[in-house]
């Protein structure tokens, strides 16, 4: 296996690397203050971030799901929130852009609206009665047809950027439809009409993200913002893993990268008093360094090898266990990293505004970001036995 990257992918990571150490120097005040990295989005979109994942054929970048791993490894190495809400972009957009069931009309208008305007795009599927664990999602939130077009109810939770975003694609079911996977999604304007944000993203980890509640209050939009709708939208959802919660992979394995970096910073900065040598040369810590850099690298490796599957194969039943075994990995990488270099920076480490406190706390939400580690270890064991889904029992008695 050839495990080079091309030399585009390459000067993609360092150009996103050189964003990522600008992103820092404002990371820790956005955390304090679980504010909007507004500049840092305005930077993405000046530098073309927008369209980046966008088909070539629609005027985008076009740099594949491969790319666009290498690109948020790296943003996620400088502000984590930053590159975890803005990946929610391409995570809704990338879908729609490459999905047979979406009219070339709605490609169309969508690529003119991110590539051409540098649109920003939130994404807001999840809803307070889901769970991340079992895995199903149905959706309560509901669109009723009126004329000239539709009128939308319910909240929604977990809309990072909501209020940074110009659009934001949110997932209903039609008020009209008898099939209980039917599904009709549309771009929501930030000043559309009974839209209203409920502003209660105040968590451990991520903060920046602002991934506040979005309340659909008889919200009316006219037909045109409807970019998809189908009787069925579970094989959409599978058909585009890789890019629905596959893309989050990224940017944990770079909030690992970052803390593996920042304790080898301090640990050879920091010399006791008394001693002749910094910390780095204590036995102890040269052997938890070497253990974090084994995890480190395996996890890039899952990663990027689910991520050029899924370009190479698309969504196979291989692909989709590598991505499952990407989040997994990374999840308990990025745990046990920051863990580890909060542990050996020692109490120094532990104060709010260091680099080290604030990314334990945003690695610790990796296992718990959709899919949860549990839910990946379950589809995972299904793949690697063979089974069928639909012949297991299911995890909880259903109603």
């Amino acid at each position: 296996m050839d495990f080079r990257l091309s030399e585009e992918h390459r000067r993609l990571y360092e150009r996103c690397r050189e964003l990522a150490a600008d992103f820092a120097t404002r990371s820790a005040a956005h955390d304090r203050d679980a504010s909007h990295p507004s500049e840092n989005y305005a930077i993405l979109r000046d530098e073309g971030f927008c369209g980046l994942s966008v088909p070539k054929e629609w005027g985008g970048g076009g740099i594949g799901f491969l790319g666009h791993t290498v690109a948020f490894d790296a943003l996620g190495q400088g502000c984590p929130s930053t590159a975890l809400a803005f990946n929610m972009h391409a995570s809704v957009v990338i879908p729609l852009m490459e999905s047979p069931e979406v009219t070339p009309a709605v490609k169309r208008r969508l690529a003119d609206l991110v590539v051409g305007e540098r649109r920003l795009v939130a994404g807001n599927f999840s809803e307070p009665g889901t769970t991340a664990l079992i895995g199903e999602r149905p959706l309560a939130a509901r669109a009723r047809k009126v004329e000239g077009g539709w009128r939308l109810r319910g909240r929604k939770m977990f809309a990072s950027m909501i209020e940074a975003a110009d659009l934001c694609a949110v997932l209903t079911y039609p008020d009209e439809a008898t099939e209980p996977a039917a599904g009709i999604m549309f771009l929501v304007p930030r000043a559309a009409e009974g839209r209203h944000v409920d502003a209660n993203w105040d968590v451990l980890g991520m903060r920046a993200t602002r991934s506040d509640s979005l309340v659909l209050d008889d919200c009316f939009l006219p037909d045109d913002a409807v970019v998809y709708r189908s009787a069925d939208i579970r094989p959409f959802r599978h058909a585009y893993f890789n890019w629905f919660w596959g893309s989050y992979t990224a940017v944990y394995l770079g909030v690992a990268q970052a803390a593996f970096d920042e304790v080898r910073r301090v640990l050879a900065a920091r010399q006791p008093a008394g001693y002749a040598q910094p910390l780095a040369y204590h036995p102890d810590v040269r052997r938890h360094v070497a253990r974090m850099s084994a995890e480190l690298e395996a996890a890039r490796l899952v990663t990027y090898h689910s991520a050029w599957l899924s370009d190479s194969e698309g969504p196979t039943p291989r692909t989709t266990a590598a991505l499952y075994r990407a989040k997994y990995v990374v999840g308990e990488a990025v745990t046990g990293i920051t863990r580890a270099a909060l542990t050996l920076a020692g109490a120094h480490a532990i104060f709010k505004g260091s680099r080290l406190e604030q990314l334990f706390r945003d690695g610790a939400i990796a296992p718990i970001q959709p899919p949860q580690a549990d839910f990946c270890l379950y589809a995972m064991g299904l793949y690697e036995l063979g089974l069928d889904p639909d012949e297991v029992l299911p995890p909880l008695k259903p109603l």
